[in-house]
């Protein structure tokens, strides 16, 4: 099998891997550098416990949490872009939990009837696992411990995939190279356009372009309906902050980056964001989030951003991700998704599994893309 896979993000990394690992030939194609877009302006929250509603998209992920364990502490011993030390959660008094939609139950009793690790915590214990927080912040009820939680480097993930690949299987690395449109004869894609009139031919095309997606098809046919939102992220300077968990609080998101930074970001404030903004430490979002961060840990006050990220999230037009083949065309198969840091290492297994191999993944049985065209297609 000749298999074309656009996109160098979690995603596309993980599958370009796995279907070279399975003998395919494979080329992966990038208009930028591995893991160098949407990969890399991610809180990177490796988890289950936010995606709960539907039952099947918590199924989904918690086989992304366990593949990326797998992967990094078996198949790939020693490596350095899964963290876990765990995430601290409370919200607001009355707010609803982000992903818990109206799930029956107390969250915590759900997530562990379902075998997911959290706990409830009270002040004393916040205390004692992040003492640099201001306890006149902290919202007690509903104050969730996720014990066995953390976040991946998702672009040193990607890039350890696909310098993986080149060494033992032979893959083929296109980057500075846009594709334009899928190259399609008899109904079919056979490959694919690049934006200098190129072509390269393939048996199979795997879109992970994420944000980008529908830019690569050239043909409105093929396109997926998409929800995209703006995200944006700040980073501190260093610091000496004690902060070793994730955070997630109604002031900000928050964790450790490395070398006493901090990696900053809030849902209410991503809504204020402007597309075009300019991702400087100037922004005025990313100051607020900074303003949050101090008031979260006075400890942190003369810290300053130093720099700023801002992404367009690839989310289908129904919230919920798309994996499988395109009805509208044989051969080409696609995969978008808001949770692509959680799921990356589990969608390249599964898509080898169904392409190479030719077995269903059920996980991905409620997820198809076929669900946006209707019967007719």
């Amino acid at each position: 099998m000749k298999a074309i896979v656009v996109g160098a993000g979690v995603i596309g990394s993980s599958i370009a891997y796995r279907i070279a690992e399975a003998g395919a030939e494979v080329t992966l194609i990038d208009a930028n550098r591995v893991g160098a877009g949407t990969s890399a302006t991610s809180y990177a929250w490796v988890n289950a416990c936010e995606k709960i509603n539907p039952r099947a998209y918590y199924t989904l992920n918690m086989a992304g949490v366990r593949t990326h364990r797998r992967v990094a502490e078996e198949e790939f011993k020693g490596s350095n872009w899964l963290h876990r030390p765990g995430v601290i959660q409370w919200q607001s008094a009355g707010a609803e939990a982000e992903g818990f939609g109206d799930a029956e139950g107390d969250k915590v009793d759900v997530l562990r009837s379902w075998g997911y690790p959290a706990e409830r915590i009270d002040a004393k214990q916040l205390a004692e696992l992040e003492p640099d927080v201001d306890p006149a912040t902290f919202e007690q009820e509903g104050a969730i411990y996720y014990p066995e939680d953390g976040w991946l480097d998702a672009p040193v993930y990607a890039g350890t995939m696909v310098r993986t690949a080149i060494a033992r299987h032979g893959l083929k690395l296109l980057l500075g190279h846009k594709v334009t449109a899928l190259l399609v004869r008899n109904g079919a894609a056979c490959g694919v356009v690049l934006q200098n009139g190129e072509t390269i031919e393939a048996d199979v095309v795997v879109n992970s372009g994420g944000r980008w997606a529908n830019e690569v098809v050239g043909a409105p046919d093929f396109e997926l309906p998409l929800a995209p939102t703006v995200g944006l992220i700040a980073y501190t300077t260093s610091s000496d902050t004690s902060l070793r968990h994730g955070m997630r609080t109604p002031l900000v998101n928050c964790r450790p980056d490395g070398a006493g930074r901090l990696l900053l970001r809030a849902n209410d404030i991503d809504k204020t964001v402007p597309a075009d903004s300019d991702p400087v430490p100037a922004n005025p979002a990313a100051q607020k989030l900074l303003e949050r961060t101090i008031k979260l840990m006075p400890a942190l006050k003369g810290v300053a951003v130093e720099a700023v990220r801002i992404a367009i999230r690839p989310i289908p037009a129904d919230g919920l991700s798309a994996i499988g083949p395109h009805p509208a065309l044989k051969n080409y198969y696609v995969t978008v998704t808001h949770s692509g840091v959680t799921m990356g290492a589990f969608i390249g297994e599964a898509v080898t599994a169904e392409l190479v191999h030719g077995r269903q993944v059920p996980e991905l049985a409620e997820f198809r893309p076929a669900r946006f065209f209707g019967p007719a297609v």
